[in-house]
């Protein structure tokens, strides 16, 4: 039996992180999505520390970030990832209601594989939810270590 890595979604608005399932659930996406709500329990999530120690040893297929998460941004995340041997090559996207310029532009000095706007509208967030599950989960090929 293939196992099915999780998706990591790490988003501190309980609205937000409801609405996200909701639309993978609706999309019927086979992966778990395990929900970390600040940027330290991403990091702990990723290098299996603290609570996450005995996490089964799954890579995220991807990882779904906000920006603006208390205790560490999702820009400080990115970076750690993209400067970590072992997280790397781990696909991140930025998912965040942040249309800044400058947010995008560090987003993608830092190495980001994708940038999406959450959309305000449900329908239109549960479709740019499917389009990123699909393609994260179901087209993309990455390397395997």
């Amino acid at each position: 039996m293939a196992i099915i890595n999780p998706i990591l979604l790490a988003e501190d608005n309980t609205n937000d992180i409801e609405l996200t399932l909701a639309a993978f659930e609706e999309n019927k996406l086979a992966n778990h999505v395990d929900v970390v709500r600040d940027g330290v329990e991403a990091m702990d999530y990723l290098l299996y520390r603290g609570k996450y120690a005995d996490r089964p040893r799954d890579t995220p297929i991807v990882v779904l970030l906000d920006i603006k998460m208390p205790k560490k941004t999702g820009i400080e995340v990115l970076k750690e990832i993209r400067e970590n041997s072992e997280l790397k090559t781990i696909p991140v996207v930025m998912l965040t209601s942040s249309n800044l310029e400058r947010d995008i532009v560090e987003s993608y000095n830092l190495g980001v594989n994708a940038y999406v706007v959450k959309p305000v509208d449900f329908i239109e967030f549960a479709k740019a939810v499917r389009i990123l599950g699909l393609f994260w989960t179901v087209l993309n090929k990455k390397p395997s270590k």
